[in-house]
């Protein structure tokens, strides 16, 4: 199996290598991306239910809140609205949402490598049939068909590389969308707790 599996590297001009790059890259920022949103989705549902029972005329609620969330991207916007605490309400709506506005590239750091995976793999994949295929030709050309191995061989290799781009495709496609997803609701988030927050800290 390892003897075939370095056949078909050698044979694929390095594309099966570079796929196989491509899907441990997809994996690893997969995984970080998983649990940093799981993180934060539930982060900013307790965060909701915990500034509901803050007493704007108590600093030590407050604090305590920024504290137990300082890690997460919505402590961020609870820290932002204890520097004008006291100020109007734009004054204080504005603070945070400039405070958004920097916590937004947190939300899809390094998606754009997933979205380039989705269309790389299958192109690589592609590229990987073509070189199989024209393997197979050359074989076929010139021993004819007395070479059936050297035939088969090509055509196994194209196959393997159409698989292996289509594989890193849609489990990229899947994850993508899912964080899409998340993003939306964290966002969703940012508004809400900016509404409790201006409610709460602005005159």
């Amino acid at each position: 199996m390892l003897n075939t599996l370095i056949n078909y590297s050698i044979q694929s001009m390095g594309l099966i290598p570079l796929l196989a790059f491509i899907f441990l890259l997809g994996i690893a920022i997969i995984i970080e991306r998983f649990m940093f949103f799981s993180r934060a989705v539930r982060a900013g549902k307790t965060l909701e239910h915990d500034l509901k029972l803050v007493d704007a005329a108590n600093p030590d609620d407050a604090a305590k809140v920024a504290e137990h969330y300082k890690q997460t991207v919505q402590g961020e916007l609870v820290k932002s609205a204890m520097k004008v605490k006291g100020k109007s309400e734009a004054v204080v709506e504005r603070e945070i949402e400039e405070t958004i506005m920097f916590q937004l590239p947190r939300l899809d750091r390094n998606l754009w490598i997933l979205d380039t995976a989705v269309t790389l793999g299958p192109l690589l994949g592609l590229l990987g049939t073509i070189i199989g295929m024209v393997e197979s030709f050359n074989v076929l050309g010139t021993s004819g068909t007395a070479n059936p191995n050297g035939v088969t061989g090509g055509i196994g290799h194209a196959l393997t590389a159409t698989a292996c781009g289509l594989t890193i495709a849609i489990i990229c496609v899947i994850f993508l969308n899912y964080f899409n997803k998340r993003i939306r609701m964290t966002v969703n988030q940012f508004d809400l707790i900016k509404s409790l927050l201006v409610s709460r800290f602005a005159v």
